[in-house]
């Protein structure tokens, strides 16, 4: 079935893949051939570049280009001892120097080379050459390398096209220039061919390898954040029983205050009146609000929220799970706000459990600190033992301890100590709360 243009020409379906083919064509080796593309820098040294002085690592970025320089270096030496004695001094260097050229342009503008390569066999073949015709054997290996080069930048298309029109290149020189020599063609094919083929091999790995690290990564960002959202969900859950459980409170005991007072004045039990609506009203806010990030099978715990006064409860059970922990607590003990003793708690908890996690049949030490500004939390572990393997894990409990302290404006330190042990250190600002000036007394001036 054949497809008609505007004009009003049938176009056959072999007809559309010539055209296909062609434009193919023109993409790879035509369009913005000559643009600039530098071979972009090594990033990443192996181990063995990483144990040399810091004066040879510095270079290791450039090993690449190094390599290349030195390859076109030595196809301009064999070019130039392969060449005419009749040529002279000057000419065996330009014949070098155009045999190098290629190698070198393949460092800035890949595929102007390989078209420089072809102008640099038809010069070589037709003004310098001896022995092999139309490759010589500086121009053979320096086309071979040419080819190679490109094909690590470009990719196993742009090699299958250099191929096809290198046969075509040979054919044609052959046809047009006869010599007594013959023609070296299906050498060049044959060599050629392989060298592409593995090049292609590596060029297809390495693509593959990229690709895969490139999806590892944007799994393991998109991983970050949904834990990160279900670490925030939980956080609001347990703020939410925490103020729902005080808002209700504040509504209760405004209900109940002007019964307290003998012969309230109207003003108050109004004002009381005010307080129990507006505690009511932004209680049911924020059950409407927060009840969002309940999950349907979520159902609010029936005992209160844990503090730090349950914290030798969770030591004791961790304690039975096989795990040496000590708590030391400094400072004035004192009642801090629920949402603080609740992530302090949590923070605590995750601690250990990492502990018990990564860090198997070592010995914990819990310091809880009650200072003028805040409170001060320290869990620091020693080295496992090796008696029993680490669990694997993804070591998300960091990131929900910091979405915690930032909740409470705090700041946390995290990461290894100088004996193979992970210590955490967190500290809450808490603000101090104003003293409760006198109480007025009935019938005072």
């Amino acid at each position: 079935m054949s497809e008609t243009t505007t004009g009003g020409t049938a176009r056959t379906p072999e007809f559309r893949m010539a055209s296909g083919v062609i434009e193919t064509l023109r993409q790879d080796l035509v369009t913005d051939a000559f643009a600039y593309r530098p071979l972009p820098l090594l990033e990443a040294p192996g181990r063995i570049v990483r144990r040399l002085p810091e004066a040879i690592r510095r270079f290791f970025p450039w090993t690449q280009y190094a390599a290349v320089t030195v390859l076109a270096f030595f196809v301009m030496l064999l070019t130039a001892s392969s060449q005419s004695s009749s040529l002279g001094d000057a000419g065996e260097f330009l014949m070098g120097a155009i045999a190098a050229a290629p190698v070198l342009m393949t460092l800035v503008r890949p595929v102007a080379a390989w078209w420089a390569a072809v102008a640099m066999t038809v010069v070589l073949a037709v003004f310098g050459g001896d022995g092999d015709w139309p490759w010589g054997p500086a121009a053979f290996v320096a086309y071979i390398a040419v080819m190679v080069l490109v094909t690590l930048r470009t990719g196993p298309q742009v090699a299958a096209w250099m191929w096809t029109l290198t046969l075509a290149l040979g054919f044609a020189l052959s046809v047009l220039f006869r010599t007594r020599y013959g023609t070296n063609l299906p050498e060049m094919g044959v060599v050629s061919a392989f060298a592409l083929v593995i090049t292609s091999s590596i060029h297809i790995r390495r693509h593959a390898r990229a690709e895969v690290s490139a999806q590892q990564e944007v799994t393991a960002v998109e991983r970050d954040k949904r834990t990160l959202l279900e670490e925030r969900t939980t956080i609001a859950r347990e703020l939410h029983d925490v103020v729902a459980h005080h808002m209700s409170v504040v509504a209760i005991q405004a209900e109940a205050a002007p019964y307290r007072v003998k012969n309230p004045p109207p003003e108050l039990e109004a004002a009381f009146v005010t307080i129990r609506e507006n505690a009511v009203a932004a209680l049911t806010e924020l059950r409407r609000v927060l009840g969002v990030v309940r999950s349907a099978d979520y159902e609010a715990p029936d005992a209160p929220q844990p503090t730090l006064a349950s914290l030798d409860g969770l030591l004791a059970n961790v304690r039975e799970a096989g795990l040496s922990v000590e708590k030391t607590v400094t400072g004035a003990v004192r009642e801090l706000p629920q949402g603080v003793e609740l992530s302090a708690y949590r923070i605590i908890q995750e601690a250990l459990s990492n502990t018990l996690r990564h860090a198997p049949g070592a010995a914990a030490a819990v310091e809880v600190s009650y200072v003028l500004g805040g409170l001060g939390i320290r869990v620091v572990n020693e080295a496992g033992t090796g008696d029993v393997r680490p669990s694997p894990g993804a070591g998300h409990g960091i990131t929900g301890m910091r979405e915690r302290v930032a909740m409470l404006e705090g700041e946390m330190t995290a990461g290894e100590t100088g004996t193979g042990g992970y210590e955490v250190a967190v500290f809450i600002p808490v603000p101090g709360r104003p003293e409760p000036g006198p109480v007025p007394q009935e019938g005072a001036a």
